[in-house]
């Protein structure tokens, strides 16, 4: 299974370090065999060194190789780490940074052509969700626009915009049928993402169409994550 963390905009490059040694030795020790990403800020990225296959990846970039695009970074900064993997089409990326289906198909294209394993993130708001399933996929299949679902190194992460550091979790009812639904048309890896905690960890990871979990707020103390993973490997 592939258990991933999102940093969002927390952590410095010191306490990256920290937090990727203890993982490191953690999946050393377990010999877990799960697929375990982090996504550090940028500020925080690093030629991290491992024993154990942790993956790093970046959790933004504009499609470019360098250039006049103050606050950005681009494939020269990620590939100085020697990094191969991103997020792309995050839902605070979509609706707060106000990021077009355009524009994230432009990033998916670009990562792809540069061989990089892309995490594209789709998920609906509150009122699409009360409109019923329907709706649900509608919306979704609007964000999958552009995106080459063919794409060998493509994973799917579904995260509904209105369970993400809400403390709210869709049902698990509500993500079996949405995965479900989702796996009709897509063969890549399917994540759920959307207030994971150690507490909903394994009834998430035993829905049949769930490949891992995608974990934003629960993630962050490093303690958290690896009984996260310890239950993946318990499955």
């Amino acid at each position: 299974m592939i258990i991933a963390s999102n940093f969002k905009t927390n952590n410095t490059r010191a306490g990256t370090k920290e937090y990727l040694k203890k993982l490191d030795n953690f999946m050393n020790e377990s010999g877990s065999k799960q697929k375990v990403m982090v996504f550090p800020p940028s500020s925080a990225l690093d030629s991290f060194e491992f024993s154990s296959e942790i993956i790093v990846g970046a959790q933004n970039a504009y499609p470019v190789l360098n250039g006049s695009f103050t606050g950005e970074i681009g494939l020269e900064q990620i590939e100085e780490f020697n990094l191969k993997t991103t997020l792309v089409g995050h839902s605070e990326r979509r609706h707060i940074f106000k990021e077009s289906q355009e524009l994230c198909s432009k990033k998916f294209d670009f990562f792809k052509q540069n061989g990089f394993e892309i995490v594209y993130c789709i998920g609906e708001p509150q009122e699409v969700r009360q409109e019923g399933i329907k709706s649900v996929m509608k919306y979704c299949e609007a964000q999958l626009e552009g995106i080459d679902l063919t794409y060998e190194k493509l994973i799917i992460a579904y995260e509904p915009v209105w369970a993400i550091g809400t403390g709210l979790s869709a049902s698990i009812e509500q993500i079996d049928e949405t995965l479900t639904k989702l796996r009709e048309k897509i063969k890549a890896p399917l994540l759920y993402g959307g207030s994971v905690k150690v507490a909903n960890t394994r009834e998430i990871l035993q829905i049949r169409e769930c490949d891992g979990v995608l974990v934003g707020t629960a993630s962050w103390d490093i303690d958290t994550f690896c009984q996260m993973i310890a239950i993946a490997d318990e499955l």
